[in-house]
């Protein structure tokens, strides 16, 4: 039986998929159901049919799951801010522990088990930070699922009361002055966003994003939202007149009050701007930077770089328990932000520098700096070929590799493994509950060339003499550090190895695809490898 669009087939739903959805198969083909539970017996009804797989939705439960439940908001599930409503917040957690382990099993090659997903306490009111889309009528809410169609939302159960009330002054606000919302076709309107930032002791910054330099009725704004909210502590203007779905703008003009927040998190102080980076659950980020700050191991004698640090949470946490910490961020205000953060909290050993992750990465590698730790909090992407090149080069022992994609961490587990780090630890953090995100902390070390397993062996079986010229991956670094002052990578090394003829035993440095992307040694590197080679007499 082939699936065809809009016929409604009982499917039993087997597993999950990435989003959340309920995974079943039809004649082996995956077909993947919004709204079902593992273990239901649904009637499904397709929506759309491709040649490897289909997607549907749940006409009818037939058999329903125990761990099925009422959704509790009134807008689910037409807004796109939740997907997990319909599960029992166990079943939730436990579907993102699977999805983090199937992930590193299936795309990284690991045979190990995350064995611990950190929950939320709380899994609704969490969010503190809340970027409404605004729309004509006006509509001031949320997009609706898979659409930039603005659904207005009187309330939402992951943002905090101060926020509901300041979109509710907000909104009439634009009622009674009749303030134009703006229209992203026709590029005409004025107001595009309105943000609310909230910290843990309930004070709250807005800001109004819009498509000008200025707003009608400021006065009347400011006065509505005081009024609403007696914890607001600013209100800020962003101009963003681009063609654009990115939603700050990059001027920031204060209209009243103070332009930032301020907010604990692991003992520390943290100033927060409008386009500062801060995880949106406070509270599930702690948690999750401690067990980062665990896994790093440090004693104090290390120096620690942590590359894309935002505005230096991380990177200030480890800095307490380190010689010294460097920081690297691309957003110049998060920069501003992390450096105002080490002063405002006493911390003379931590650097922050403005660059691209991969630029930075490199340019420290250029300058023999050679952190100990490396921690790394990517986007969604992932990280870049350039900067997982750039850590091999720096050759860390330990890294701690903090991921909101479990695919993409997969991804770069298994290409960090093809370059000598094994992943020794995985546990899953709920940041996000009620929706389908999940973040992740691994622990990779270096599998170093000392590293030794005890075996037994017959001397009189050995060859002394060509073993007396075999020289470690590290010696050889080493020798190339001291003599031409340039550092060089293990990958390298083993690429002018085989160019020189030399046979390898197991070389954990050469990918097992042939189709991977290999980056080739520089000339010059080339020749002080040569030349390394020589002075250990492993060739000619």
């Amino acid at each position: 039986m082939s699936a065809r669009k809009n016929e409604i087939y009982p499917l039993r739903i087997e597993g999950y998929g990435s989003s959340g959805e309920g995974v079943a198969r039809l004649e082996g083909q995956a077909v993947f159901v919004k709204g079902a539970l593992e273990g239901e017996l649904c009637n499904v009804q397709m929506l759309k049919v491709g040649k490897s797989a289909a997607w549907g939705k749940v006409n009818e439960v037939l058999e329903p799951s125990p761990r099925r439940q009422i959704p509790d908001c009134p807008q689910y599930p037409k807004c796109g801010g939740c997907q997990l409503r319909h599960m029992t917040y166990a079943e939730e957690t436990e579907m993102k522990r699977r999805r983090v382990q199937e992930a590193l099993r299936r795309i990284g090659g690991w045979d190990g088990t995350v064995e611990v997903i950190h929950g939320a306490a709380e899994p609704d009111r969490y969010r503190n930070k809340i970027q409404f889309p605004v729309a004509d009528g006006p509509r001031v809410g949320f997009f609706r699922a898979h659409s930039h169609d603005v659904i207005d939302a009187p309330d939402c159960l992951l943002q905090p009361l101060p926020a509901t009330r300041l979109r509710a002054a907000f909104k009439d606000w634009m009622e009674r002055y009749q303030v134009p919302a703006y229209d992203e076709k026709a590029h005409r309107g004025l107001v595009r966003h309105f943000y609310v930032r909230v910290n843990r002791s309930g004070e709250s910054l807005c800001a109004v994003i819009a498509n000008g330099d200025k707003l009608p009725w400021t006065k009347e704004l400011i006065e509505g939202l005081r009024s609403a909210e007696p914890g607001l502590v600013g209100v800020v203007l962003s101009v963003n007149t681009e063609k654009t779905n990115v939603i700050l703008g990059k001027k920031y003009v204060t209209l009243w009050g103070r332009d930032y927040l301020e907010d604990t998190l692991c003992g520390l102080t943290f100033r927060l701007s409008v386009p500062s980076f801060y995880q949106v659950n406070r509270d599930q980020a702690q948690l999750l930077y401690q067990r980062a700050l665990e896994l790093a191991g440090l004693t104090g004698e290390e120096t620690v770089l942590d590359l894309y640090c935002g505005i230096g949470t991380i990177t200030l946490c480890m800095a307490r328990q380190a010689r010294r910490a460097l920081g690297a961020e691309v957003v110049p205000a998060a920069v501003e932000d992390a450096r105002e953060n080490a002063r405002r909290n006493g911390i003379h050993n931590a650097e922050f520098f403005c660059a691209d992750a991969g630029e930075a990465a490199l340019e420290l590698a250029r300058r023999g700096i050679r952190p100990d730790v490396i921690c790394v909090d990517p986007p969604r992407k992932g990280i870049s070929a350039q900067v997982i090149e750039a850590i091999a080069e720096m050759a860390p022992r330990r890294l701690v590799y903090v991921s909101c994609d479990p695919a993409t961490l997969a991804r770069d587990v298994k290409l960090l493994a093809e370059r000598g780090y094994v992943l020794e630890r995985a546990e899953a953090a709920d940041l996000f509950p009620r929706t389908h995100h999940v973040e992740t902390v691994v622990l990779l070390s270096q599998q170093r060339p000392h590293d030794k397993i005890r075996v037994e062996l017959d001397l009189t079986e050995l060859d002394i003499t060509a073993a007396e010229k075999e020289a470690t991956y590290q010696e050889i670094k080493d020798y190339i550090l001291e003599k031409h002052g340039m550092k060089v990578s293990s990958l390298y090394i083993a690429q002018i190895k085989d160019k020189m003829g030399i046979k390898e035993r197991i070389n954990y440095n050469v990918s097992k695809n042939p189709d991977a992307r290999k980056p080739q040694c520089p000339k010059k590197k080339e020749e002080a490898i040569v030349e390394a080679l020589r002075h250990f007499k492993m060739i000619s």
